[in-house]
């Protein structure tokens, strides 16, 4: 009970602080307020850290299935930190000022699917509670995924059409979440954007 309400007050205050982002990001710009993404990154890692540390003792990892959880959650991670930090470029993406007018990115991952960082939250975390259960951190990482679906779904309606003057376009030709074959294929062949992309 004490590791869930930890969970669920840590984490909800880690998406609140990324929803603080994006407003300030569009309303205010104020630098302070810009360091918040930062912030609810460590709250989420401190939350889940806390979930691993109390499930590890009991959690029989030589077991091969949860072995192969783990490995599956350790590409899911990969997939997520390239996603959100390697897939854009980092400084005009997390650094630089807004003010300008900018293009959305439409190439590689972001050709798979509008918001294909929660794709790889989800599975990271339904594969971590896999491989941790009986823990509480299954249901955790099913909280977290609906609060960043949430997050996503703001985003896709009021940030980033505020923030990409082309965005609209981008909605019309690029799946919100889940993939199909032409856009898959249309990831495959256009890789890794540009830096200028954006």
């Amino acid at each position: 009970m004490v590791s869930t309400m930890y969970a669920v007050c840590v984490g909800g205050a880690a998406f609140a602080l990324f929803f603080l982002y994006d407003l300030n990001s569009v309303l205010w710009k104020n630098r302070l307020l810009h360091g918040s993404f930062t912030l609810g990154c460590l709250l989420l890692l401190a939350a889940t850290a806390g979930d691993l540390w109390i499930a590890w003792p009991g959690s029989g990892l030589l077991h091969p299935v949860r072995l192969m959880c783990l490995a599956a959650a350790a590409m899911c991670l990969a997939l997520l930190v390239y996603t959100l930090f390697f897939a854009l470029p980092f400084d005009e993406t997390y650094r630089q000022s807004q003010d300008e007018e900018r293009h959305v990115c439409d190439r590689g991952m972001y050709a798979l699917c509008r918001h294909p960082g929660i794709l790889w939250f989800f599975f990271l975390y339904l594969l971590l509670g896999l491989a941790m259960t009986p823990s509480p951190l299954l249901y955790h990482g099913l909280f977290y995924s609906l609060c960043n679906f949430l997050y996503a779904v703001f985003q896709d309606l009021w940030t980033f059409p505020r923030t990409f003057c082309d965005y609209r376009q981008y909605q019309l030709k690029t799946p919100f979440l889940l993939p199909t074959p032409a856009s898959l294929r249309r990831a495959v062949e256009t890789g890794r954007a540009p830096r200028r992309s954006l």
